[in-house]
């Protein structure tokens, strides 16, 4: 996977991914809103692939599964952070959304251009040509992703059925 980078720093939670005050919108317009306390020109330029790099407890706070849905809607490609919230980490999968653990993420800046490896575990910074170690993606994880999500397949399941 390949894609261009939206750094962001630590602590970065669910209320800032989807702030709680636009909460009861449709997703797609609480996606308009994906952080934008920190960044305002985030959800409307962010592309399909692109990847975000964060330090430490992205999606800390609460169990808003929302925060995960609007960055799949907005077409993140994958979230590469020091450290995860437990739930946000888990919920990111779900969905079919990849979250890398890498502990250096001090070699990448945005607007470059990174490509993520999830089996072996590492990152090829295409803009400088550095590769960056990570924690490789469990065997049971991969396959949520490449069925889009435990989410979206569990709902193909229960359709298939009526």
């Amino acid at each position: 996977m390949i894609g261009r980078v939206w750094k962001f720093g630590d602590d970065i939670n669910t209320d800032i991914i989807a702030p709680g005050i636009y909460i009861k919108l449709p997703p797609k317009e609480l996606a308009t809103h994906c952080l934008e306390s920190v960044d305002k020109d985030f959800a409307g330029n962010v592309c399909k692939g692109d990847i975000i790099v964060a330090g430490r407890n992205f999606g800390m706070g609460s169990s808003r599964e929302q925060a995960v849905q609007v960055l799949k809607i907005l077409g993140v490609g994958a979230i590469v952070a020091q450290s995860f919230g437990g739930i946000f980490y888990r919920n990111a999968f779900n969905v079919g959304l990849p979250a890398i653990v890498s502990r250096d993420i001090s070699k990448i800046e945005s607007s470059q251009s990174i490509e993520l490896d999830l089996e072996i575990g590492h990152i090829i910074n295409r803009s400088t040509g550095e590769k960056i170690i990570t924690e490789s993606v469990p065997d049971n994880l991969q396959v949520y992703i490449k069925m889009g999500g435990l989410v979206p397949y569990l709902e193909s399941i229960i359709t298939k059925k009526d």
